[in-house]
Parts: structure tokens; sequence; C-alpha cells
């Protein structure tokens, strides 16, 4: 898991092990820091082509409260949502957005994981301690930040893509021609608008990897002292259901404290549309 890193000491990279073999060539932080921009877009991408559907109704409600403003059928939930699109605008509806969707995160995902490595690496050359909160926290809102202004015209046009209907006045062919004809009608500005917001949404990756840092450090002490004159490292200790419940629950945490600024985000993207 890109994940696995955690907070390490300054002298060592992070993702080794004290116990590796005398002898053994550490691999460059260079190279650790590039797997997991690798491992992030890997992720991302297979997040969005197994959720997509799900993500285009959140976005829909969101904007319209399922009442049907503008050119929004009504839904009374998400199972009558998901029929509703399915019915009327066919699997090209559930998957509006798709490409610009598949992009955005995989972009996102793997510059996020650069930045914040990159980060806490800068932070652990300053001392000789582990990691504090803050370091984390901070960590992740300068990766946040830095996405959030290389990603906001993709999430733009995705927005705008996934609130299309069939009878929609100013409808796009696709990524390139929606990139293309808000740039010409527009002007550049207009692939900016709502990055207010967006940097605001800055705070549920910090929050999240935060929460996952510090409740990784947690399960770690607690199985330690569980497995006491064990020889395994700290990151054996965890098995892949752990890291599992690491990740919902920090994303959880996150998602319970901004969920109403990401909603605020989408609503400005839609207003950027009339």
């Amino acid at each position: 898991s890109p994940l696995r890193g955690g907070s390490q000491k300054a002298k060592r990279p992070p993702h080794l092990s004290p116990e590796m073999p005398p002898g053994t060539p550490p691999p460059s932080t260079e190279a650790w820091t590039w797997e997991n921009a690798g491992a992030g877009a890997t992720a991302g991408f297979a997040t969005v082509a197994t959720f997509h559907p799900l993500d285009v109704v959140r976005t829909r409600f969101q904007v319209s409260g399922g009442r049907g403003l503008s050119d929004l059928p009504p839904y009374r939930n998400t199972g009558h949502a998901v029929y509703t699109i399915a019915r009327s605008e066919g699997l090209r509806g559930l998957y509006a957005g798709f490409y610009p969707a598949v992009l955005g995160s995989t972009v996102s995902w793997g510059l996020y994981f650069f930045f914040y490595n990159r980060a806490k690496q800068r932070y652990l050359q300053e001392k000789d301690v582990q990691l504090r909160p803050f370091d984390h926290l901070a960590s992740a809102a300068e990766a946040g930040a830095l996405v959030c202004l290389f990603t906001n015209p993709i999430w733009l046009v995705k927005t705008r893509m996934q609130l299309q209907t069939p009878g929609h006045t100013s409808s796009y062919s696709g990524f390139s021609d929606a990139l293309r004809t808000i740039r010409k009608e527009e002007g550049w500005r207009a692939l900016y608008r709502g990055i207010g917001p967006g940097l605001l949404l800055v705070t549920h990756g910090a929050i999240q990897f935060t929460a996952y840092e510090e409740l990784r450090k947690a399960m770690i002490s607690a199985k330690s002292k569980q497995t006491r004159g064990d020889d395994k490292g700290s990151e054996d200790l965890l098995n892949s259901v752990d890291y599992a419940a690491l990740g919902a629950g920090s994303k959880l945490s996150a998602i319970l404290l901004t969920y109403p600024y990401q909603a605020r985000f989408n609503f400005c993207l839609f207003l950027s549309t009339s």
C-alpha cells in the first residue's frame, strides 16, 4: 500500500525496515517517492472505474438535492436516481464525465502521493524524531493545495459533463470539446471557477492522512505490546485487513468533517454553467 511508509527516522529512508540484511543497497528516496506516486495513480484509476455511477448520482444530488433543479429530473433516493438515469439516459448517463473523472483521479492521486511524501521527507530532514500530527497535517495540506491548482480544470469539466441531460442546451461531446468550448466562450479564467471552495477542500485530505498516520501508529503500538519478543518489523505487524480498516476509518472522519464544503464546491461549478 502506498500509505505504508508512515513516520520514520530522518536517518533512514522511510520505507526501509531496520532488519534489512547488511550490505543491502538501499533504494533511493527518489525511487520510493515515484513508487508511491504510481501506486496512488493506480488506486485512483481503479476507484473511479468501479464507483463512477455513484459519483454521478452524488454530484446531481449535491447540486439539486433531488428536486429536479434546472434540467435535472427529481430523484427520491440513490436507487431511484440510478434507475432514472439508466432508463432515460442509458449507460452513457451513468458514466457521464467518466474520462475526466479517470484522468482527474489518476493525476490527482499520483501527484498527491508524490507531493505528500516529498513534504514528509523535508520535515524529516529537520528533525531526528518521528513526525508529529502537525507535520502530517501540513504535508497533506501542502500536497492538496498543489494538486488543486493543477487539476481544477479537469474537475470543472467532469462536473459539467455529469450534470448534462439529453435536453441540455450546452452539451459537450467529450472532454476536449468541453475544454475548448469553455476556453473559447468563457475564457481561461472560467477553468478555475470554484477554486476557492476547492482549496478549502484541502482540509479533507489533510484530515484523512493525519488520521491515517496517527491511527496506524496507535495500531502498531497496540499490536507490538501483544507480540513482545517477536522479531517482526513494525510494518509487518499489520495485515491487509488492518490497512483497509485504517483507510476506511480515516476516510470516514474526513468525509464527516468536510462534506458540506464538497457540496458547495460542486454547486459553485454548477452555477458557472448558467
